[in-house]
């Protein structure tokens, strides 16, 4: 991609309305565009971030055995009212009337309409246990739509729902969305913990929110500082061994580490002094085990062994897609603006020409990059008719994680210079080099 040729309307200055770092940087960095309170629109570079988070869920989702599916933005009113959701919801929940009159709603969230979904194509326990999921837009009328995405009325969630014959069945769908989710934000460049927390309007006694530390976050938390030298690393995981999956939910939740809907200051006084800390944190996304709420109000039985029909126990499961652009912002940037990354990265590597015009560093940059393309790779080449300083500025804010610089003087000696834009680290190496490190990068 030239960037000639792009549409990034990056901003010198912060816009007033926004409060926190991401929100301020999005904006700047020509990501989003505000249409109304809490409703943006994805312009391409922050529409590019958006679908490779959305890929890495989905590759973790169906690497752990869940169905990908897509349900519509808008139900039917009386499925909640089956279920005793659609007065209790509240003022969050937008109703619609039809003009035929029937009640419709934007779905906040999902199981009513995958529960009928179940109990229309599934009946016998021989079907089971089934995880279906989808990614899709979302809409809560907050009452104070702010911080950008973060806290925004519309949003692009992964929603995934588990159908099990038992509670030990279920348990196990709960333990291995935990794993796999551990999985996803760790090759997000996040470190997301595991925080017991409250059920809310989805109820059940089961649920972990994932939360990643930072300033901005709008819950406070309280944990056990061992839980922040955990991480997942490289392991795999038999998403069908029940022993597995439990042995990492043990090692991830052990430690205390509770969000202060649920906090026990009884239990925390029994951390070691030394390792309690108290924080805020961002929440980007929880599961739930609910057991037969719903099946049990919608009639969704199935049956077993036996002969008999039984409600089948149920989870949800969810992800916050759009939140997570915000929360790796916040996570990862500094006075200059933006540091993705590479797994999310909108182009895996900056090219700058400092001398447009000039025969030599015109030919050595669109060879550059030709090579980064031929590895499968996407440059963002800065081809503008614009001063140095601007180009650097222009990469810095909008965060590719490399940059390789092509100036007459370099290029005379058949050297060009590969940045790191997390440590502001250089080095000038030949074409060939920079173009096979920045390859090998991207192939770990």
């Amino acid at each position: 991609m030239r960037l000639s040729r792009y549409f990034l309307p990056v901003l010198k200055e912060t816009p007033s309305e926004a409060q926190i770092v991401s929100h301020r940087l999005m904006l700047r960095a020509g990501m989003i565009r505000q249409a109304a309170a809490g409703i943006y629109s994805w312009l391409p570079l922050g529409y590019r971030v958006l679908r490779n988070i959305e890929r890495i869920v989905h590759e973790e989702q169906q690497r752990a055995g869940h169905i990908p599916m897509l349900m519509p933005t808008l139900q039917p009113a009386e499925l909640w009212q089956e279920s005793g959701r659609y007065d209790d919801y509240g003022k969050e929940m937008l109703r619609i009337s039809d003009r035929h009159g029937r009640d419709m709603l934007y779905g906040p969230t999902n199981e009513e309409m995958i529960t009928d979904i179940f109990r229309s194509g599934v009946s016998s326990y021989r079907e089971l246990p089934l995880t279906l999921y989808h990614i899709q837009w979302k809409f809560r009328d907050e009452v104070r739509p702010r911080f950008g995405v973060m806290r925004g009325r519309e949003f692009l969630m992964k929603d995934g729902y588990t159908f099990d014959t038992t509670k030990e069945g279920a348990l196990h769908a709960y333990n291995r969305h935990l794993v796999s989710y551990l999985r996803t934000y760790e090759r997000l460049g996040l470190k997301a913990i595991p925080m017991r927390a409250d059920g809310g309007p989805i109820g059940g006694d089961y649920t972990h929110e994932f939360l990643v530390l930072a300033e901005t976050g709008e819950s406070e938390v309280f944990y056990d500082s061992e839980v922040t030298d955990l991480t997942f690393g490289d392991r795999v995981i038999d998403y069908d061994d029940v022993d597995q999956c439990a042995a990492v939910l043990e090692e991830f939740t052990t430690r205390y580490a509770r969000t202060d809907e649920t906090h026990d200051e009884a239990i925390f006084a029994e951390v070691p002094e030394d390792r309690r800390r108290s924080a805020r944190g961002i929440e980007v996304g929880q599961i739930f085990y609910f057991g037969t709420k719903y099946s049990d109000a919608m009639g969704a039985t199935v049956t077993n062994a036996d002969g008999q029909a039984v409600p089948v126990h149920m989870g949800s499961h969810g992800i916050g897609v759009s939140r997570l652009v915000g929360a790796i912002i916040e996570a990862s940037h500094d006075d200059k603006g933006i540091v993705w990354p590479e797994g999310v990265t909108p182009f895996h590597v900056g090219i700058v020409n400092l001398r447009q015009g000039d025969a030599a560093c015109d030919t050595a940059c669109e060879g550059i990059e030709a090579a980064l393309e031929a590895h499968g790779l996407d440059p963002l080449y800065d081809d503008r008719e614009e001063r140095a300083g601007a180009k650097f500025a222009t990469m810095d804010l909008i965060g590719l994680p490399w940059r390789l610089t092509v100036g007459p003087r370099g290029i005379a000696n058949g050297l060009v210079e590969l940045t790191n834009r997390r440590t502001g680290e250089s080095e000038e190496m030949s074409v060939e080099d920079a173009v096979a490190r920045v390859a090998a990068i991207y192939a770990r």
